[in-house]
């Protein structure tokens, strides 16, 4: 097992990476204030990975908490079922709420904790990679509402992350590559040699090789830790975490919750950023194709979906969280391996990317 830290003072947490760790009561028994636990999952995860953590636990009173599985079902009325159930068996403020399962179910349990009784402890056990090596980290909790994504939430730090990686063995093929979309994230934005390493290693990381899975998940958690210790509440540089988000963002905004899935629209939205880029003269065509290139191999889009027009983006990016003033503030790379956030570019280049044809863009790889 191998243990990271978020350094954020007295609200410090380790994230635990390794195989078969979730049977481990040892890693869970610090930061459970009482008996009292609740467990969070969803019917998908459930019925693979309850019974393992409900016997770690069997200690403990627990409450277990079975969401619909899925995207849209990121809303109020799915997160006051986790209200209804800590309210009907009476848990208190020391009680303790566990996500098990990917981004939705940590995000609600992580927004439901911050708002029960005013906050209540949570710890994070992901069980997709792009849970694991992204949400589950830095404390971004919330819910859609059907005008924007994650619109609603509150910035609230788990007591924990426990990442057992065998999880993933139960992973479908396409919810892994949208995992990689966020991987690959960590690369282009601060750490060229780790794009390097992930180009020669996509074809193990595909086919679910344990050693470059657990290295490829403590290297993004690495980054993302060191980030989130610095900007804690996004009002600097951890809102170069959001590469490709913003237009990602639209992308699931107007397609619907969940017909594409997130890191398949983060990594359209990647592209469209990375042709931003090139056409601001910061990174020349060799480093567009570079990037495209190695979201193909992970299986993942780099065409945004052909029904969107530029006024739909727009739509979407003027209410994105990133948005200051009416400006639309994009991630955008400076360099391979540098991003920064900026509204400094002439509207007539986010209109040409927003009208680009990827077909054509893309092919060349």
């Amino acid at each position: 097992m191998r243990t990271l830290t978020v350094d954020l003072a007295e609200r410090s947490y380790p994230i635990h990476i390794g195989s078969g760790i979730l049977h481990r009561a040892d890693l869970f028994h610090p930061h459970l204030a009482s008996r009292k636990v609740a467990i969070v999952s969803n019917a998908s995860v459930a019925p693979l990975y309850l019974d393992t953590l409900r016997q770690a636990l069997q200690d403990y009173e627990l409450t277990e908490i079975i969401l619909p599985d899925g995207e849209s079902y990121k809303d109020w009325p799915t997160l006051q079922k986790i209200f209804d159930a800590l309210l009907q068996d009476r848990h208190d403020r020391k009680t303790t709420l566990i996500a098990l399962g990917g981004g939705v179910t940590g995000d609600m349990t992580g927004f439901a904790a911050a708002c029960y009784q005013r906050g209540v402890n949570f710890i994070q056990v992901p069980t997709t990679l792009l849970s694991q090596v992204d949400s589950s980290v830095g404390g971004k909790t919330g819910i859609n509402h059907p005008l924007g994504k994650n619109m609603i939430g509150a910035f609230y730090q788990p007591r924990a992350v426990i990442i057992d990686t065998n999880t993933l063995g139960t992973l479908p093929g396409r919810e892994l590559s949208a995992g990689l979309a966020e991987v690959i994230k960590y690369g282009l934005i601060c750490d060229e040699p780790f794009l390097g390493w992930l180009e020669q290693h996509m074809q193990q990381l595909v086919s679910l090789e344990p050693a470059a899975l657990t290295e490829a998940i403590e290297r993004s958690c690495q980054a993302k830790a060191r980030v989130v210790a610095e900007d804690e509440r996004e009002s600097g540089i951890r809102a170069i975490l959001n590469l490709g988000h913003t237009f990602g963002h639209a992308i699931e905004t107007e397609m619907g919750y969940g017909s594409w899935l997130h890191g398949e629209a983060v990594a359209a939205g990647t592209v469209m950023a990375l042709h931003m880029s090139q056409l601001l003269g910061w990174i020349d065509s060799q480093e567009f194709q570079r990037g495209v290139a190695l979201l193909a191999r992970a299986g993942l889009p780099v065409v945004p979906p052909a029904k969107m027009r530029a006024a739909d983006f727009l739509r979407h990016m003027a209410v994105d969280k990133k948005a200051l003033d009416g400006q639309i503030r994009l991630v955008l790379l400076r360099r391979t391996g540098e991003a920064l956030v900026t509204a400094d570019y002439p509207q007539e280049l986010l209109d040409a990317v927003l009208q680009a044809d990827y077909q054509t863009l893309t092919a060349a790889r």
